[in-house]
C-alpha cells in the first residue's frame, strides 16, 4: 500500500502531530503529517530586531504538555513582555493566544507576526473577505483565522525574507503585500492587537476547514497537574523535537544544543533511557518510542553505543548499564509486554558484551574501557573509558591508567559492577515475564554481588570504593559508593556504615544533596561537572538504593532533592544540568545547561510516593 503523499510522516501519532518540533525554536507549532509550520515572529523597532524565540532568547518557558495540547511561554523582547500560548481543541484544531504584559515601546512599533509555510512549498492563500488564510495539501486544507484581523498580509518566497524585511526596511514597507505565496506573513502590532487569538483548523475540504476555524470558541486549558508531575511533563515537552535525519520524534537531552554541530541529531545512551522513564508518566507509546531510539542503535558486537549523532558513533564504548533497570520500570508502569519482547534480547546481548569486554584482568570484576571498533572520537584513550562511566571528569578516575593490552582502565569500578549486577537482576525479571530462563542472570548477579561485597569494600574507611589492579583503593569516592545498595551487595554492617557516611557532613551529608564527590575531597572545590557538582541522576540512583533499606532516609533525600530543584524552577523555570554543591545554584558556571532533560528526575522522585 502506498502512503498518500500528503501524509508526510504517517508514523507520528495524531494526538502528538501538532507540536513544537523545531529544535531551534520554542514557539513554532508544526503539524508533521502535512508539513505545516506556524511560526511566531516578534519585531521590536527600538532594537531593529525580528526574532523567532529559541535558545538564547529572553523567554520563560511555561507549561508544555508532552502531546503539545498546551504550550505556554513568556517572552521579553527589547523590554516588551507578552505571554504566548497554543492550546489544542482536538487532534486537528488549535488556538494561539497572546497578551501583552508590558510595553517596552509604543505598541505601534512592536509587531507580532504569524509566518505560515508548508515544507514542500505549497502556496498559502489569504481571503480578505473572510480574513482567513488557507493551505491545501492533497485533500486536506489548513485554515488560519485570526479573531482580530492582521493589519498587513505579505507574501514571500522564503520564511527568512520576513524577518530580513522587518530589519532592513522597517514595518512600514508595503511592496511585499500579497495574498498568495509559499510563505504568508499575518502581521499585527500591539497598538491594535495588544491581545489576540488565532484559530487553526484542518478538514478535508476548504470550506469545511474555514467554517471550523471561524466557529471555534475560545480554548479553555485543562486544570494543571500537581507541581512535581507538571514539572516532569514540561521538561519532557520542551525537549521533545523532530529528528530530520532519521525522520522520527525523540526527546533530546537539551533543546539548547545546536544540533547542526552534531550532524542534525544526537543522543546519549543513559540520558535517553531516563527520558523514556520520565515520559512514561504521561504516554506509554512515547516511552516505547524513546527506548526504541537507543535499542535500534545496538551494534553487531552486542553493545549499546555511548552516543549516536549525525557526525559520530561511539560504538567502541557503551555507558554504565542502566537501560534494563529503566526498561523494567517502564514495563511496570505501562504493562507493555511487547516492549520487553523487543528490548530483552538486545539488553541481554549488551550485558554479555559488557562482561566479556570489560573484565580486563580476568578476575570477574569490571572496568571501564574502549574497544577496538568503530571510528569514534577519543577511541582507545583513557578519556574514552571515562566517557563510558557517564561521569567523565570525575576524580574517581584520576588515579586510574589506560591499559592498552586490555583496552580498559586498571581500576575496578564499584558503580559499574553494581549497575551490571542490577542489570542482570532486571534481565532475570524480564526473562520470567517472557517465559525465558532467568537462572543465568540470577547466577551472575549472585556471583557479582559477592565480589562487590568482599573485594570493593574499604574497611579502613567504611565505604565501597574503586580499586586499582595493584590492590590499593582509590582515594576519591563518589555517590557510586552507594550503588551496591541497588544491587543488594551490601551486608548489614556495610549498610549501616554507608548510611552513616550519607549523614556525615564531611562525606555526603549536608544540604543540598548529593555532591558528586565526598565533601572533604579537595576536588569538590573544582566545581566543574563531575568534580563536586550535584547531579540529578546520582540523587535518583542513590534514592532507589536507599528505599529497600531505610525509607526515612530515602524520603529525606527525595524531599531535599525537590527543594533543590524548586530553587531554580519556581521563579525562573530553569532545570539546570547540575548544581553547585553548597549554594545549589545551577548557572554559576558556564558548563551547565539551563534546561536539561534528566533534571526532571528530581520532581519525578516526588511522583513516586513516600519510599
Amino acid at each position: 500500500m502506498t502512503v498518500p503523499s500528503y501524509l508526510r510522516t504517517p508514523a507520528v501519532p495524531l494526538h502528538r502531530a501538532w507540536n513544537t518540533w523545531a529544535a531551534h525554536r520554542y514557539l513554532d507549532m508544526i503539524f508533521k503529517p502535512l508539513g505545516i509550520h506556524l511560526s511566531p515572529l516578534f519585531f521590536a523597532a527600538s532594537a531593529g530586531r525580528a526574532i523567532h524565540p529559541g535558545p538564547g532568547s529572553s523567554i520563560r518557558l511555561g507549561a508544555h504538555h508532552t502531546d503539545g495540547s498546551r504550550v505556554a511561554a513568556r517572552l521579553d523582547h527589547a523590554g516588551t513582555v507578552l505571554d504566548w500560548s497554543w492550546t489544542k481543541q482536538s487532534m486537528f484544531d488549535l488556538e494561539a493566544q497572546w497578551t501583552t504584559e508590558r510595553n517596552g515601546e509604543w505598541g505601534l512599533r512592536f509587531w507580532v507576526t504569524l509566518v505560515l509555510r508548508q515544507e514542500d512549498g505549497a502556496h498559502w492563500h489569504y481571503d480578505e473577505a473572510s480574513g482567513v488564510a488557507t493551505c491545501t495539501v492533497g485533500p486536506r486544507t489548513v485554515a488560519v483565522a485570526p479573531r482580530r484581523r492582521p493589519l498587513l498580509v505579505t507574501g514571500h518566497a522564503t520564511e527568512a525574507e520576513v524577518g530580513h524585511e522587518f530589519e532592513s526596511r522597517g514595518y512600514w514597507y508595503l511592496e511585499s503585500r500579497g495574498t498568495a505565496a509559499p510563505v504568508l506573513a499575518l502581521r499585527f502590532n500591539l497598538e491594535e492587537a495588544a491581545s489576540n487569538a488565532i484559530r487553526v483548523a484542518i478538514a478535508d475540504r476548504r470550506d469545511l476547514a474555514i467554517n471550523r476555524a471561524l466557529a471555534m470558541t475560545e480554548a479553555k486549558p485543562a486544570p494543571d497537574e500537581d507541581a512535581p508531575r507538571a514539572a516532569v511533563r514540561d521538561i519532557m515537552g520542551w525537549n521533545t523535537i523532530w529528528d530530520d535525519v532519521n525522520h522520527r520524534p525523540y526527546i533530546t537531552c537539551s533543546r539548547n544544543w545546536d544540533l547542526k554541530k552534531f550532524g542534525g541529531f544526537g543522543f546519549w545512551l543513559n540520558d535517553t533511557a531516563v527520558n523514556a522513564l520520565l515520559v512514561s508518566l504521561f504516554d506509554a507509546d512515547q516511552a516505547r518510542e524513546t527506548l526504541s531510539v537507543i535499542l535500534s542503535a545496538a551494534t553487531p558486537e552486542g553493545n549499546l553505543p555511548c552516543i549516536m549523532t549525525g557526525n559520530d558513533a561511539w560504538v567502541d564504548r557503551t555507558q554504565a548499564p542502566l537501560v534494563s533497570f529503566i526498561a523494567w520500570q517502564v514495563y511496570q508502569r505501562t504493562g507493555n509486554r511487547a516492549l520487553l519482547e523487543i528490548a530483552y534480547p538486545i539488553l541481554r546481548a549488551n550485558n554479555l558484551w559488557l562482561r566479556r569486554a570489560r573484565d580486563g584482568n580476568g578476575n570477574g570484576l569490571l572496568e571501564f574501557g574502549s574497544s577496538d571498533v568503530g571510528l569514534g572520537l577519543y577511541k582507545g584513550t583513557k578519556l574514552a573509558a571515562k566517557d563510558e562511566s557517564f561521569m567523565d571528569n570525575s576524580p574517581m578516575h584520576d588515579e586510574a591508567s589506560w591499559n592498552e593490552a586490555s583496552r580498559t582502565l586498571d581500576s575496578e569500578d564499584v558503580g559499574l559492577n553494581s549497575l551490571c549486577c542490577l542489570d542482570s537482576m532486571s534481565l532475570a525479571r524480564m526473562a520470567e515475564v517472557l517465559g525465558e530462563n532467568p537462572e543465568p542472570h540470577l547466577a551472575h548477579a549472585a556471583e557479582l554481588r559477592g565480589k562487590i561485597s568482599r573485594e570493593l569494600w574499604d574497611s579502613s574507611r567504611g565505604i565501597f570504593a574503586n580499586r586499582l589492579w595493584s590492590g590499593r583503593f582509590v582515594a576519591s569516592v563518589t555517590p557510586t559508593s552507594f550503588f551496591p545498595l541497588l544491587a543488594g551487595a551490601a551486608e548489614a554492617a556495610q549498610v549501616q556504615a554507608l548510611l552513616a557516611k550519607l549523614d556525615d557532613a564531611q562525606w555526603f551529608g549536608g544540604a543540598p544533596p548529593l555532591p558528586s564527590v565526598a565533601r572533604h575531597d579537595p576536588s569538590l572545590r573544582d566545581n566543574v561537572y563531575w568534580r563536586g557538582r550535584i547531579w540529578p541522576i546520582l540523587n535518583w540512583l542513590v534514592w532507589n538504593g536507599l528505599k529497600p533499606h531505610d525509607k526515612a532516609r530515602a524520603a529525606r533525600l527525595r524531599s531535599s532533592s525537590w527543594d533543590l530543584f524548586q530553587r531554580s524552577w519556581q521563579d525562573r523555570r530553569l532545570a539546570p544540568e547540575n548544581y553547585h554543591p553548597d549554594s545549589g545554584e545551577g548557572l554559576d558556571q558556564p558548563d551547565t545547561d539551563p534546561f536539561y532533560s534528566w533534571t526532571a528526575l528530581l520532581p519525578f522522585m516526588m511522583t513516586e510516593g513516600e519510599g
